[in-house]
């Protein structure tokens, strides 16, 4: 089941949201004060790209850094990522076959606000650590 999922996720909006934060990664890695910010972008775009059979779960080790990387992501990029996921998962709640899909799309929005601190683990084992 998670497999038809991500593949009617992958057609129907995951490839767009993958590439929006892939766009705003290389933007982030451009500029070299922001490449953390890349690199978390880039990991949410694998996210975003295939997320049925994932989670996130929060990091034990994120500390201020993670606090204050957040607040200028949600600046910066964040707002725009969680807007994408607003208007697609509402787009998509439109039809019968799409209200997983939008559901989902609504789960993903923490994660594009608030990306540094988190850890994305398989949703058999939400609490595994590194």
């Amino acid at each position: 089941m998670k497999t038809l999922l991500n593949v009617i996720w992958l057609v129907l909006c995951g490839f767009w949201m993958a590439i929006g934060y892939v766009v705003a990664g290389v933007i982030c890695c451009i500029l070299i004060i922001t490449i953390p910010f890349g690199i978390a972008s880039f990991r949410i775009a694998g996210f975003a790209l295939w997320p049925f059979g994932r989670t996130t779960v929060e990091r034990r080790d994120a500390g201020a850094g993670s606090l204050v990387g957040n607040i200028i992501w949600i600046v910066v990029a964040g707002w725009w990522l969680a807007l994408a996921h607003i208007t697609t998962g509402i787009a998509l709640c439109l039809t019968l076959i799409g209200i997983p899909l939008g559901i989902a799309n609504f789960k993903l929005i923490p994660i594009s606000l608030l990306p540094l601190g988190r850890e994305i683990v398989p949703t058999d084992r939400p609490f595994a650590t590194r």
